[in-house]
């Protein structure tokens, strides 16, 4: 039986079905007919609550519901509750679908073009996933801050807590956040990550997860919203940085000096601005409706991570210049050939004949000249 290799895994040989490597070869088309499944059943009338307990956004709070029209124009507003957990299963699997059509229609493109080694091939999956990632983020979290009003009403981001309803593109950009992490864990399996890069990157899975999680559910969506976009802000010139160190190799041109000074520039801009946002939010702006137990572990949390992360860029420029130092001294200097020297040739001087002497020299000369025979006699 013939089975089309899954997208982004091509092979000529057919594993057997059900098979490890059949299922990672095929991961993307089994995950694309488990949604067109659900797409299925959002059609038929006898299924359509099951399946738009997946598909649609629940805990409307507008008094409509989604289905209708809202009175006078308004949009519909929404609030965290459990029934959320069904829509982010769903957009996992899509993000896997999304991850598999990125990795076979331009990384796998580009690592062929440039043949790679494996560790330089790992790198460049990675990067590329999380610069598309990002520069989502970044666009679609800017326009709801745009939208919303927060940076032109920097008051909003506390007032009126903890009653903070969100609009639909704000909850489906927090639905988005929460599965494109869940759905990391699974890629490792299915992308053959090496066994001991899991640890790093289900760390990495987690901590963005659980940050995700403690934001949405304690209602910090609006605070929560502006210190991510700044995140993905650092993180999508961060990864472009690096995608340009993977592909240009041991090469150093002015393209990577100014993405280097670019990307420290934007990371500490960033830290800063989040410290600044942190402090303000939490320890100012929510110091009368929320608790003081919460405000106080919220920034603690905000100002240790923040910390982390320039300690971790520190530390990773600093080895980055020892390495590049220690590179530099052991490649051989190139000795300069050194012109051979001309000797300078000492010109004789001509004889002087005797008749130029003086007479004291010529008497002299003589003289010498009657001993020399005298001298042999002996």
């Amino acid at each position: 039986m013939g089975v089309k290799p899954a997208i982004g895994r091509k092979s000529n040989k057919n594993p057997p079905i059900f098979s490890h490597e059949f299922v990672i070869q095929n991961h993307a088309d089994i995950v694309s007919c488990v949604v067109m499944v659900f797409l299925v059943g959002l059609m038929v009338q006898a299924t359509t609550p099951i399946a738009s307990f997946f598909i649609s956004l629940h805990h409307n709070v507008s008094g409509v519901e989604p289905t209708r029209e809202a009175p006078k124009g308004e949009p519909f507003l929404y609030e965290a509750g459990w029934k959320d957990l069904c829509a982010v299963f769903f957009y996992s699997l899509v993000c896997i679908v999304m991850h598999a059509i990125l990795q076979e229609y331009f990384l796998d493109k580009i690592s062929k073009k440039f043949h790679l080694s494996k560790s330089r091939l790992s790198s460049l999956n990675e990067s590329g996933q999380m610069l598309v990632f990002h520069l989502v983020t970044f666009l679609w979290g800017g326009d709801a801050i745009l939208r919303e009003g927060f940076i032109f009403n920097i008051s909003s981001l506390w007032d009126g807590y903890p009653n903070h309803p969100m609009s639909f593109l704000l909850k489906l950009w927090w639905i988005v956040q929460a599965s494109y992490w869940l759905h990391t864990i699974p890629e490792l399996y299915f992308q053959r990550i090496k066994k001991d890069e899991w640890a790093g990157r289900i760390r990495q899975a987690a901590t963005a997860f659980a940050f995700i999680a403690v934001a949405y559910s304690f209602k910090f969506q609006r605070v929560g919203v502006c210190l991510v976009v700044l995140h993905s802000l650092a993180e999508f010139v961060a990864h472009t940085y690096r995608l340009n160190t993977i592909l240009r190799g041991e090469r150093e041109d002015f393209l990577d000096k100014i993405l280097s000074v670019i990307n420290g520039a934007v990371f500490v801009s960033v830290r800063l601005c989040s410290l600044v946002l942190g402090v303000l939010t939490f320890y100012f702006g929510l110091a009368g409706p929320a608790p003081l137990l919460l405000r106080v572990a919220a920034l603690s949390l905000l100002v240790s991570f923040q910390v982390y992360l320039m300690f971790n860029f520190i530390s990773e420029t600093i080895k980055q210049r020892q390495e590049s130092r220690a590179l530099a001294a052991s490649r051989p200097k190139k000795e300069k050939k050194e012109k051979p020297r001309k000797e300078k040739v000492k010109k004789e001087k001509p004889p002087v004949e005797e008749s130029d002497l003086p007479e004291v020299d010529q008497n002299t000369n003589k003289t010498l000249r009657q001993r020399q025979p005298a001298a042999k006699a002996k």
